[in-house]
């Protein structure tokens, strides 16, 4: 498995994911918007960490130009 994505992607991945979590805490942690928003969160973290996009993947899109 290698990269797809770069390291603007993966920053802004981190931002959205950091605003998810805020949005779900004020909406409601227990609430089903906010699991929504939790599990989002927590879909763009791991993507973010290892640097990898199975739905980039499936559309061929690459934003990692290096690898």
């Amino acid at each position: 498995m290698h990269t797809n994505e770069s390291t603007v992607d993966r920053v802004i991945r981190v931002v959205l994911a950091a605003v998810a979590v805020v949005v779900a805490l004020l909406v409601g942690a227990g609430s089903v918007l906010g699991i929504i928003l939790f599990i989002v969160a927590a879909i763009l973290l791991v993507t973010a960490a290892v640097g990898f996009c199975p739905i980039y993947r499936i559309l061929g899109v690459r934003t990692n130009r290096s690898s």
